[in-house]
């Protein structure tokens, strides 16, 4: 028992400190007198000169005043019988009274209460009491309450235990609302804000709130100060549930986190989707080459040319595309020569395009089409010049990155 009063001290300690911010909200009534009735309970292991007391019966006078919602005092005085045991026989009613005091915490919303103080208990002999409890008044009416308690007791210096049951009525008045729950200043959680402004009405016992009742989010981060461990956290900054700043991953700085990318790395210059993928167009591409060649050779003379080496940069940004290149001859020698010639001439140029530009071979096709075709049929030596040629043209709709 000794353990139990001195861990009721320590709770009694802690609310004080946990409710000191609710400790000038006003209380809903200030003062009460009760009269009440009570069943004691008395230790078989009570020393006394000769026999024993047993359980006895009471009846009493309390006055309590509140200073806060939450904390208050009372005195009581208890006129009380109990049986006085000689031996196995009673010998006699033994009458005398219990006064004493307590100090009073009220849960919010006046749920129940703790109590515990000292008593002075003079029977047939005197006893100093310690006593703790637990009780609720219980609204009756607008001022009338019933009182119920349960409370155990230890004398100092002694090694034994009392308890008791307590019902009564009291009539509450002073204060906002005299007893009364609908009191326009009723502030039900404490927190400083009464009910009728308070727009967050259950904010838990301890937590800052602004005007209104609600938790206070000092960086806007929409997490409540009480819970946030990162209380600075710059606006507009993604976090968690602890208040602190997301760190998000994008290795290829393509505006998508690791964790949704679904195409990585991705090039810089892309414009990609929700999914870190690059956004493409369809785009209508095309390009003309033309080569000529020395009279009766399938020689390639300048592979090296730029005109070429931009007919092999196309094919080879434009994977899709594949090319048709055609060979030609001037009019001179026989058809059959002309046709052999031409083919040469269209092969010559895509062995050109496969070995030093790495085009590949199945996007490549020739034809011969030796002297059907003449560009210029003057027959003359600048007509012959120009129809020793091969000529391709590419073109294609493909699909192109858009930029960002």
């Amino acid at each position: 028992m000794k353990k139990t009063f001195t861990l009721a001290a320590l709770s009694l300690a802690v609310l004080s400190s946990y409710t000191h911010a609710q400790e000038t909200t006003a209380p809903d009534y200030e003062n009460w007198i009760g009269i009440f009735g009570t069943k004691y309970k008395t230790s078989p292991d009570r020393p006394l000169d000769q026999g024993i007391y047993d359980d006895g019966e009471g009846f009493g006078l309390e006055y309590g005043f509140r200073f806060t919602q939450s904390w208050a005092a009372r005195v009581e005085y208890t006129a009380l019988e109990l049986d006085y045991l000689e031996g196995s026989t009673a010998a006699r009613n033994d009458s005398g009274h219990m006064i004493g005091a307590d100090a009073m915490y009220f849960m919010p919303n006046d749920w129940w209460y703790l109590f515990g103080g000292l008593k002075h208990q003079s029977m047939d002999e005197s006893f100093t009491l310690g006593n703790i409890g637990i009780g609720k008044h219980w609204n009756a009416g607008e001022k009338v309450k019933f009182i119920t308690e349960i409370a155990a007791y230890q004398d100092f210096g002694e090694d034994y235990n009392d308890y008791s049951v307590k019902l009564g009525l009291a009539i509450a008045f002073g204060g906002t609302g005299s007893g009364s729950s609908s009191s326009a200043s009723k502030d039900s959680d404490n927190d400083g804000v009464i009910d009728s402004r308070d727009q967050c009405p259950m904010t838990p016992m301890g937590v800052a709130v602004d005007s209104t009742g609600c938790a206070v989010d000092a960086d806007n981060d929409g997490v409540m100060n009480n819970m946030d461990q990162c209380p600075n956290t710059p606006a507009g900054v993604e976090v968690d549930a602890r208040g602190c700043e997301v760190t998000i991953q994008d290795s290829d700085n393509d505006g998508v986190a690791d964790a949704n990318d679904q195409c990585a790395d991705t090039p810089m210059g892309d414009k990609v989707d929700s999914t870190g993928c690059t956004v493409f167009d369809e785009e209508d591409v095309s390009i003309t080459l033309r080569v000529l060649f020395d009279n009766e050779s399938s020689v390639v003379k300048q592979p090296n040319d730029p005109e070429i080496q931009e007919f092999a940069n196309f094919m080879k940004r434009y994977g899709n595309t594949t090319a048709v290149i055609e060979g030609h001859t001037s009019a001179p020698g026989s058809e059959s020569y002309n046709m052999e010639l031409s083919q040469a001439r269209a092969d010559a140029f895509r062995d050109v395009m496969i070995q030093r530009y790495d085009i590949e071979p199945d996007r490549l096709e020739t034809v011969g089409y030796g002297e059907t075709q003449l560009l210029d049929t003057s027959g003359t030596a600048e007509a012959h010049r120009v129809n020793r040629r091969i000529s391709v043209t590419v073109s294609g709709t493909v699909k192109v990155p858009e930029e960002r």
